[in-house]
């Protein structure tokens, strides 16, 4: 048996549509929160940049994988940074952590339904 619910393997391909939608939203919130914030330095807004367009390029699906690859870096970054601070294995890096799994697993499975990677340009 390879499967609890078999029928439900022909809806596989919801599940990175799932996933990039949800980081890709993660990544334009965290823009939002950045640019929110003032005074923003041109670190910051250059990051935020980056993370704009990264949650742009994951919703759509279009160089998903190419865009997992930066949300992946991005979050590694950020966990470095908290156990740098002596934070690691707290509830925001366990986020973190949560995170740059969904970006691995993007880049490994593909954009999955509805993607401009699938559909064409």
């Amino acid at each position: 048996m390879l499967s609890l619910f078999p029928t439900l393997l022909s809806w596989e391909q919801i599940s990175p549509l799932l996933i990039r939608v949800a980081l890709g939203a993660v990544f334009l919130h965290w823009t939002y929160k950045t640019l929110k914030s003032r005074p923003v330095s041109n670190n910051k807004k250059m990051v935020a940049l980056v993370e704009f367009i990264t949650g742009i390029l994951l919703i759509l699906g279009l160089w998903t994988q190419a865009a997992a690859i930066v949300a992946a870096i991005n979050l590694i970054i950020r966990l470095v940074e908290r156990m740098h601070k002596k934070a690691f294995l707290t509830d925001g890096v366990n986020y973190y952590l949560i995170l740059l799994v969904l970006a691995l697993s993007l880049i490994v499975t593909g954009p999955g339904l509805w993607a401009r990677d699938i559909l064409g340009l």
